[in-house]
Parts: structure tokens; C-alpha cells; sequence
């Protein structure tokens, strides 16, 4: 089949279907999110519009933004989906970086397809090309190196037939997940080849369950046999592999407490009488009272990230740990006693070799007490007032007025600490995208796009800090242009709040974060009017001053975000000093200069290093 080399990429992304959890079958790239430029219009560009009926192609206004949104629709469709991204060379390349970044962070599926310099080298040096002086087949897109899980560069188009077999097998790997950046040089996109027909037979990716080996997997339940105190934490491998109700059937069998990790949330009901909560230092704590005195703890499809962790001051000096991971990478770290495999084969096979073990009743009973202890703390922080609204209110209102089927998100700031350690998850689908792997500001508004294109169910809320609305706001338009609704509801304390905290919080002085403590040159500085800047960009607006105001507001922004097939933006103001906390240390530089030191070096030698295992 003589085609073009773009021609042939189109053609076998088109060919590629994918089978999700609940088996049935859809692509694998449902969408390619696209702005186009000299190094891609032609080539790419052209191939798209022939195939446009199969492929859809969605325009985005800032490579960043857009390529978030493919990051969001993988992680709303669980990694079974593949959003595709593609700019040109140059700024345009360089601007997906950061969402690469993201994706690879997160452990997600991502495929970009940056345009390239000239193979040939006759216009050399072409626009947008950066020079090195010593090395000409440098670009800028190498800078994808650093976040990538598979780079290619393709300079001739028969590599396709050795490269895409391996794009295909990153993408759906539930181990190597990750963005795979396929630099195409612009001259190479436009040449032919005659391809193999076989290239371009569709091709079903199923999820992939690699068995444990058996000698860990009894190593694994010998340790959890001698538990007394025993901690069964949930991270988003359970999420991917589809094993909430495995994992919940474990627990409820042997009587184990249950806690989450960010990217774990929502997999569990919050009225579940195991759950513990959230772990960490943007979790609960009764989750960290409890990991700080379990002596083993069973870990299923989590790298523990140092927030889960409190950078690794959350457990017992003497916690013997068993991570159960997909990824060796991740399941060896720390001592664990790794068990590599999928988290639902893996854990259903753990259970049939526990035999009669079962925790005892004082333990479980103890992980309830403190459970509705956190609950009633967060009551406390959600109860009402006539003043302006805490990030801690504001969330309450939104967990209460929302709906079982409804997708929440946020990313960066002091949101994640409020999403995660405050929301009351009703079960069944996990419902929560928290980006705190990469905490990219702007994740929010475009994630939301993605997310939104993703679901076909439920309303999809987004909550975001003014700094993040000011840092990456244009996919707001690309979505009200689109026709996918969603809510985004902007909490305005005047700068950057929470990164305020840590600095005055270690004693520091107030400096470049609040706008208050920030330089200019003006008597008067000017205020942002986001709702009338989100109607600007084709979005309905709301405002509320108080929490009753933001409530109804919060309902008619659902409805009319829905009604008309676009974002609806609700801004509120919010207290800048008011937060949920779960009383847990994260690591932080500290100069010894500051007051904060000292705290510092109490805790440093918390740290477990290595554990028992």
C-alpha cells in the first residue's frame, strides 16, 4: 500500500482498538488534539483531514493545554484510551514538554507527534530550528528525552513498521505506561513507501495480567500471616487493573483497614466499615495514625510517593512492607518484599493461600474510632458561616450536591489537600482525578476538557486556585467551542496561597506569593475579573460571595453547562489562611537560618529508609 509516512501513521492508529474493563471494544486513539504549523500542516496535517470521519481531530490553543487534555482522557478512561498530540517544531514541540511531563510522572498514555527539522538539510537552518554547533542532528525534541518511555525519530517511513509495534506496546503495557514521542521530520512525513497491508489490520489491545511468581507470593503471605496490625494501602494500579472489588473482597475476607493513595481515591466507599481514609500528608489522620502503627503493610499498585508517605515518616520504624506492583521498578523500592504482578491476579491469588488468618477485632475497631474521628474534624471545617468560605466549604458543597456518577478533579496548590483528604467517595467507578504526581498548574482547565470528552456520563468539576486559572486558561475556549460541558469552579485567595504557606509556615517572610507581598510600581494594582474573562471566552459565568450563594450557584452552573454544551466558570472567593490538615511532615529544604529547622531536624530521623521486609 503506497502511502505517505503521515498517511501510514493515520492509518494504523485507526487500525488500533482497544478492550476496557468492562470488555467491550473501542479505539485506542479516540481523539488527536492537533494546532498546526509549517512543520506539521502538510504532512500530518493532510493525512488528518483524509481520515478525519474515523479520527477525530480536536484544536487546541496552547500545546500545553491541549496535550493535558489527552493526559486527562487517558486517566478518565482508566489507561485504556490514548489521546494523540501534534505541533509543529519549535515553541510549538517545546510546549508539550511539560504535559509530557505529566504523563510520564502519572504513569499514563500519551502520543505525541512533534514536527521535526528537514532530514535533508537543505533549507538548513529552517524557522523555528534551534542550532547545535557541535552536533546538527540535535532538535529541540530531544528535549522529550527526559519524558518519555519511548523516543523515535523517524527519518525514513519504513521505520514505522519496526517503531509502531513498540509505540503500541508502551502505550498499553500496564508497567511501561508512559508518552511515547515520535519526532517527524517534516520532509519525511511527505515521502511514500509501499507498506506491508498487514500494518494496518486492526489490532485489539486487551489489558495484560502477568501472574506473581509463586515463591513471593507465598513469601508474601507468610508476612502478612504474622500481622497483628496490618495496613492494606490502595494506589491507582488498583485503579487501572480494574481490582477495586478484588482488593475490597480481600479486606472485608481477613478484616484488614483500607486507606488510599491520591491516585487510589474514590476506589473505596467512604462508608465502608474497613476504610481507614486517605494516607499522607494531604490525607487524613486517622489513615496516618493508623499506617504509624501497623506492623506490616500490604501495598497494591502504589510507587509511594513521598506525600503518601509524609516522606517516609508515616510508618513504624519496624513496618515490614510488601508492595504488590505491576512494575518491578516500583515494587522493590524501599526493601519491600516485592510481588510483581496485576493487582487483581495477584491479590485474588494472595487470598487463597491466607488460610484461616484474620485480624483481630481491636485493631479493626480501632481503625473505625479513628475514622469517625477525621469525619467529624471534616464536618467541623464543612460547617457553615455567614463569612467568605473556606477551600474546605467550598469542596463540601460540591461533594454534597454532586451526584454518583460525577468526575471531580483538581491538581495543584492547597485543592488536592482538600479533594483528597475530605471527599466522601459513594463508591463503584473511581470518580477522582487529583494530578499530584507532576502538580502542574493548569492541569485543571485543560485536564477538564479531556476529562469531559472522556466521560459520556455525570458532570465533571473541576476545582482550581486563581493562580492556576491565570497560569494555562485557554482551553476553556477550546472546550466551549468544542461543545464539551463541564464545571470549573475558581477559588480566588489572591495569589498563590498555599506555597505562601510553606514558606511562612517555616519563617519565612511573606515574599512574591499573596499579590499583598508582592513588588510593583503601581499605588494600586489591578484585580482579575475571571467571570467576566470566562465569558470572554465563550463560557457561562457565575459568582457567589458566601457559602448559600455558592451552593445554588454551584447547582445552575451544573445545569447550564449541561443545557449548553460548554464550561460553566463559578468563581468564589475563598479565605487564603484556612486549611485541612492531617498533621503529617513532607521534607522541604529548610535553611538553617529559619525557625523552621528545628522541626526539621526532628523529624528527618523518623525517616524509614529501608524496611523490614
Amino acid at each position: 500500500m503506497k502511502l505517505t509516512t503521515a498517511q501510514a501513521l493515520v492509518a494504523w492508529a485507526i487500525a488500533q482498538r482497544s478492550e476496557t474493563l468492562d470488555g467491550s471494544e473501542v479505539p485506542l486513539f479516540p481523539a488527536v488534539f492537533a494546532i498546526f504549523g509549517h512543520g506539521n500542516v502538510l504532512g500530518l496535517g493532510t493525512a488528518l483531514h483524509e481520515r478525519r470521519a474515523e479520527l477525530p481531530v480536536w484544536r487546541g490553543h496552547t500545546e500545553e493545554g491541549m496535550t493535558l487534555a489527552a493526559v486527562a482522557y487517558a486517566k478518565a478512561t482508566h489507561r485504556r484510551q490514548v489521546g494523540i498530540a501534534t505541533s509543529s517544531i519549535g515553541p510549538g514541540a517545546l510546549n508539550m514538554v511539560t504535559a509530557a511531563g505529566v504523563a510520564h510522572a502519572n504513569r499514563l498514555p500519551l502520543l505525541l507527534l512533534p514536527g521535526d527539522t528537514f532530514t535533508g538539510r537543505a533549507p538548513d537552518p529552517v524557522l523555528q530550528q534551534v542550532e547545535h554547533f557541535g552536533d546538527p542532528t540535535v532538535t529541540v525534541n530531544d528535549a522529550f528525552r527526559a519524558v518519555s518511555r519511548y523516543f523515535d525519530r523517524i527519518t525514513r517511513p519504513e521505520q514505522l513498521i519496526a517503531t509502531l509495534p513498540q509505540a503500541a506496546r508502551v502505550l498499553t503495557d500496564p508497567a511501561d505506561a508512559g508518552p511515547v514521542v515520535l519526532a517527524l521530520p517534516q520532509d519525511v512525513q511527505a515521502e511514500t513507501y509501499d507498506f506491508p497491508d498487514a500494518l494496518f489490520e486492526p489490532v485489539v489491545h486487551r489489558l495484560t495480567r502477568p501472574r506473581p511468581d509463586h515463591r513471593a507470593l507465598a513469601a508474601a503471605a507468610a508476612a502478612l500471616r504474622t500481622a497483628r496490625r496490618p495496613l492494606l494501602i490502595l494506589g491507582g494500579g488498583v485503579r487501572y487493573s480494574g481490582a477495586g472489588p478484588t482488593v475490597l473482597d480481600f479486606a472485608e475476607r481477613y478484616g484488614v483497614p483500607i486507606v488510599e493513595t491520591t491516585a487510589g481515591r474514590t476506589l473505596v466507599p467512604h462508608g465502608h466499615p474497613l476504610y481507614v481514609g486517605p494516607l499522607g500528608i494531604t490525607g487524613s489522620a486517622s489513615a496516618n495514625a493508623m499506617a504509624g502503627d501497623a506492623d506490616v503493610v500490604l501495598a497494591v499498585g502504589t510507587r509511594l510517593q513521598d506525600f503518601t508517605t509524609a516522606s517516609w515518616t508515616v510508618f513504624a520504624p519496624d513496618v515490614r512492607l510488601v508492595a504488590i506492583n505491576v512494575a518491578r521498578f516500583d515494587a522493590v523500592k524501599h526493601g519491600a518484599l516485592a510481588v510483581v504482578g496485576d493487582a487483581e491476579a495477584t491479590v485474588r491469588e494472595l487470598a487463597a493461600q491466607m488460610g484461616q488468618w484474620r485480624v483481630e477485632t481491636e485493631w479493626t475497631a480501632r481503625a473505625a474510632a479513628l475514622r469517625g474521628a477525621w469525619d467529624a474534624h471534616i464536618d467541623q471545617l464543612r460547617a457553615p458561616t455567614r463569612g467568605t468560605p473556606s477551600y474546605a466549604q467550598v469542596v463540601g458543597a460540591v461533594n454534597d450536591l454532586s451526584e454518583p456518577g460525577d468526575y471531580v478533579m483538581t491538581a495543584s496548590g492547597g485543592l488536592p489537600g482538600e479533594l483528597v483528604g475530605g471527599w466522601r467517595a459513594t463508591g463503584g467507578a473511581p470518580t477522582m482525578d487529583v494530578e499530584y504526581g507532576f502538580s502542574c498548574m493548569g492541569y485543571e482547565l485543560a485536564g477538564a476538557w479531556g476529562a469531559a470528552m472522556a466521560r459520556a456520563d455525570g458532570v465533571v468539576t473541576t476545582l482550581l486556585g486563581d493562580g492556576s486559572y491565570l497560569m494555562l486558561n485557554s482551553e476553556l475556549f477550546s472546550a466551549a467551542f468544542a461543545g464539551h460541558p463541564f464545571v470549573a469552579v475558581v477559588c480566588d485567595n489572591d495569589g498563590y496561597a498555599v506555597i505562601a504557606r510553606l514558606q511562612e509556615g517555616q519563617g519565612g517572610e511573606p515574599f512574591n506569593n499573596f499579590y499583598a507581598d508582592c513588588r510593583t510600581t503601581r499605588e494600586r494594582s489591578p484585580r482579575v475579573d475571571f467571570a467576566a474573562h470566562a465569558a470572554a471566552l465563550g463560557c457561562a459565568a457565575f459568582t457567589a460571595t458566601y457559602l448559600d450563594e455558592f451552593r445554588d450557584a454551584y447547582l445552575r452552573a451544573r445545569a447550564t453547562a449541561s443545557a449548553e454544551r460548554r464550561p460553566a466558570v463559578l468563581v468564589v472567593r475563598t479565605l487564603p489562611s484556612a486549611w485541612t490538615d492531617a498533621g503529617a511532615w513532607w521534607e522541604v529544604g529548610v535553611p538553617e537560618q529559619l525557625p523552621g529547622r528545628a522541626a526539621y531536624s526532628e523529624a528527618k530521623p523518623r525517616q524509614v529508609r529501608y524496611s523490614r521486609s
